[in-house]
């Protein structure tokens, strides 16, 4: 067996162990959970009649992150080549890098990683390809000593989009100096079918890794933090749900009744539920006695959902209000920003850290679009937009000011207001066309201005001495 198919039945063994935990990081992502800490008698009984109640709280911490993440552009150092950070944000864009990194941040945070890869372009007028990949699809191994990628591999089928790893008859395995592609004959086995030799010296898969340490090299997922306290609040949720139908519903009582009291205009029998959640009950029979009893107060299963839901602001850092706490005085900006200053924090640092894989990106396209390595790029920054919520105008005063004081100059304070580099363009076109404008009226005025006339002295004669 050749070191490569080695290499791949390794990273296909490493992979089908992840794959168990995988999937149930993604079910609580999706909110397709089992149910947890309800008996299994009690689930038979109630088969048919309740189904679980789903308080997706792994869902808002992790679009609760993401929707915070937003990369404003490529920053390359003082000595690199002109205009290639404008040629990286137009390669990013072309490939729609904003939906890329958004769905990568959701494996990410979700799943413990996410990956971008980064490809040669069908045609040489495109862009090179930047994909997400889904850690369901895909695995990537480091060098133990340097901490680069040293390998990847991807499977899939070609029949079913959203076939798992496991059952894929496709596969491709990603090396510094190629990439190749197998896929499974008759008899079950891998056999290449493509190579191409790129000869990037890199692996062209970039890892993002959610909490990565060294001995969790592929991360671990956000939602470890949440998912215990959200199978809590699901059964009581649940539990609430069943006494509603079993408790909180008024329970009637007759004596003294016959069993055609029960039949409608028909003299056909009136199933169980229409007769328990009848309105009326009537009966010929004087002696015939009818009631009800109390209904159960669910007040309770409310109280322990709210403190279940402190807990997930506690552990998690997320503000209050996106769990519905609300009081009778709103909250302050300066509240609000309180609350916030956990979740922005988590936010930044995950931004300093993904800098350095995005950095890696950046440079792979630059490769990919130019056939050479820009050693100036190895310094390259990535500029995220604040994940704190200033509203527009207090941005817009802080950039003003910034301007005014000569401590940014006036493109970089457009870029700041979030505005796109063709946005940026036009303005500097527009102000060089008003500006040509005024020049020639204040010329204009000049030329048509009167001359100034000198004035005229009457010459008298000097008077004799």
């Amino acid at each position: 067996m050749s070191r490569e198919m080695d290499l791949l039945h390794r990273l296909i063994s490493l992979h089908d162990k992840q794959l168990t935990g995988l999937k149930a990081w993604d079910a609580y992502y999706e909110g397709e959970q089992p149910l947890s800490y309800m008996h299994p008698e009690l689930l038979a009984r109630l088969e048919g009649q309740v189904r679980q109640v789903v308080i997706n709280w792994p869902q808002m911490l992790t679009d609760a992150i993401t929707e915070r993440r937003r990369l404003d552009w490529f920053r390359c150092p003082s000595d690199a080549p002109k205009g290639t950070d404008e040629l990286l944000w137009q390669m990013w864009q072309a490939r729609g890098g904003t939906g890329v990194l958004q769905r990568a941040t959701v494996e990410e945070v979700g799943l413990g990683r996410g990956y971008i890869s980064v490809g040669t372009p069908a045609s040489p007028d495109d862009a090179p390809v930047v994909t997400d990949e889904s850690p369901l699809d895909v695995i990537a191994v480091a060098d133990p000593q340097t901490r680069e990628t040293s390998a990847a591999l991807r499977r899939w089928s070609e029949d079913d989009e959203n076939t798992t790893a496991s059952t894929a008859d496709r596969a491709t395995l990603y090396l510094p100096e190629a990439t190749i592609g197998y896929a499974k004959d008759d008899s079950g086995e891998w056999k290449e079918t493509s190579r191409d030799k790129h000869e990037l010296g890199v692996v062209p898969v970039v890892p993002l890794v959610n909490r990565e340490r060294r001995k969790r090299w592929l991360g671990v997922s956000e939602l470890k933090l949440v998912t215990p306290i959200s199978d809590a609040a699901c059964k009581i949720a649940t539990d609430m749900m069943v006494g509603a139908n079993f408790a909180a519903i008024p329970r009637y009582y007759a004596t003294g009744v016959r069993e055609s009291d029960f039949t409608d205009e028909n003299s056909n029998p009136i199933s169980v539920w229409e007769t328990v959640t009848g309105h009326i009950w009537s009966t010929e029979d004087p002696e015939a006695k009818l009631g009800a009893f109390p209904a159960a107060d669910l007040g309770n299963f409310v109280k322990v959902i709210t403190v279940l839901e402190q807990v997930v602001c506690s552990l998690c850092g997320l503000p209050p209000y996106y769990l519905g706490f609300a009081t009778d005085n709103p909250a302050s900006a300066e509240g609000i920003k309180a609350s916030e200053s956990r979740l922005v924090k988590r936010v930044e640092m995950k931004n300093e850290t993904d800098a350095v894989r995005l950095r890696q990106v950046a440079r792979l396209m630059h490769r990919i679009e130019t056939g050479r390595w820009e050693k100036t790029l190895r310094a390259l920054s990535s500029d995220f937009r604040s994940p704190a919520t200033p509203t527009e105008a207090q941005l817009a005063d802080a950039t003003q000011k910034l301007y005014a004081a000569g401590i940014i100059p006036l493109r970089y304070a457009r870029q700041r207001m979030g505005y796109t580099p063709g946005d940026i363009e036009q303005m500097e076109q527009l102000d060089a066309e008003a500006a040509s404008t005024e020049d020639a009226r204040v010329n204009r005025a000049i030329g048509e201005k009167s001359p100034i006339v000198p004035p005229q002295f009457d010459q008298q004669p000097m008077p004799a001495a």
